[in-house]
């Protein structure tokens, strides 16, 4: 299975919708490590590593969201896979 490492930036209506904690519950669910975390511009941020099929549908997932947020645009810039991640974990 290749492995993938993604950094996304999703926009809209996404801080204070619990948004951080459905991200991790969703990447516990679909095996993936990274982190998620609130940025100061109102934006959220996140870096996805695993398997590939696994990424794309985290992704696809974060177009979407909880049923709170309204995202407006998801940006995702791949990366080479480091592995330095043990789990994934909602920063600060």
């Amino acid at each position: 299975m290749e492995k993938v490492r993604a950094h996304v930036i999703v926009e809209g209506r996404v801080q204070g919708v619990y948004f951080r904690a459905h991200t991790q519950e969703m990447a516990y669910l679909l095996s993936l490590k990274g982190w998620v975390k609130n940025r100061r511009d109102g934006r959220v941020e996140a870096l996805f590593e695993g398997e590939k099929a696994k990424v794309d549908e985290m992704i696809q997932w974060c177009h979407r969201g909880p049923s709170e947020a309204k995202v407006t645009n998801v940006r995702v810039t791949w990366e080479d896979v480091e592995g330095e991640f043990d789990d994934f974990s909602v920063t600060y």
